[in-house]
């Protein structure tokens, strides 16, 4: 949480690749198919405008279930260094929000890097849990792809 009370999420996770590695990984279509979402989920498709105010939208197929869609704009992006971009769901959940994410990188001796996630403000603490333990997932393949390329 932050200190004006509203609910954020930040996750911090160091990665044994450079940060050129990491960044393209979080931004090619192709790269981030092989990491993105919860344990079981596939991503059959990704698409992708990385450029300030252009979009983003990333088909989710979970295990069991419809596919459904993420889809934002693009914020910020500073190759290899720091992206933000909105991020909710097509036909949302009554209790999500849209809310903002921010990806910084940096090098660690030039073979690790650091990655720093925030993301909020969600509507409840349910919904932040939620995205906690979808990143965590995420983060853990995301991890293992970078760290043997």
């Amino acid at each position: 949480m932050t200190h004006d009370g509203g609910l954020r999420l930040h996750l911090r996770r160091v990665l044994r690749a450079p940060r050129s590695v990491v960044f393209r990984a979080l931004t090619e279509p192709q790269e981030l198919a092989k990491w993105w979402g919860p344990d079981g989920f596939t991503i059959p498709s990704v698409e992708s405008d990385l450029r300030p105010g252009g979009g983003y939208r990333i088909a989710m197929q979970p295990p069991e279930g419809d596919l459904f869609y993420l889809v934002g704009e693009f914020v910020e992006a500073d190759p290899p260094e720091r992206l933000s971009y909105t991020f909710r769901w097509e036909d949302p959940d009554p209790e999500d929000r849209e809310t903002v994410v921010t990806l910084s990188l940096r090098d660690i001796g030039g073979t690790r890097a650091e990655l720093v996630i925030s993301q909020g403000e969600f509507a409840t603490e349910a919904r932040q849990a939620l995205h906690e333990e979808g990143w965590t997932q995420s983060l853990n393949k995301l991890e293992e792809l970078v760290s043997s390329a």
